[in-house]
């Protein structure tokens, strides 16, 4: 697998396609951190680290309106990728949706939101859109 953030979006877009309630993704560090920012956000419900005899695994409990089984998470875009890497400064850190989406950039405090590093005035590289 070449860019295992791309998959871990395709994961959970092809899970809430298919109205899956849990996902399982194999973790690594950064796939962690996107999992814990996805639920501070309130677009999962819950999430679960496990730990086998290989990597590891990340069992995410996806989100959906009670009476209309509308998803929490309407789209994931991959921005950065292995091919073009997307670096953002400060000044150029884009707003999803006009406020109302996020996006999550790798810097260097860590993997945060787009309002976070805004408010840190930290730029970085743009790994996704949700919304």
């Amino acid at each position: 697998m070449t860019d295992p953030i791309a998959d871990y979006l395709t994961r959970v877009r092809n899970a809430i396609m298919a109205k899956h309630k849990i996902v399982e993704i194999p973790a690594s560090n950064i796939k962690k951190e996107m999992t814990k920012l996805l639920y501070d956000k309130g677009y999962i419900l819950s999430y679960k680290f496990e730990d086998d005899s290989k990597q590891g695994i990340i069992k995410i409990a996806l989100k959906y309106h009670p009476k209309s089984k509308v998803p929490a998470i309407r789209h994931l875009k991959r921005v950065s990728r292995p091919g073009l890497r997307k670096y953002v400064s400060t000044t150029e850190i884009p707003r999803v949706l006009n406020g109302l989406g996020i996006a999550i950039l790798s810097t260097s405090h860590g993997v945060i939101t787009d309002k976070e590093a805004r408010t840190q005035s930290v730029g970085g590289e743009v790994l996704c859109y949700i919304y």
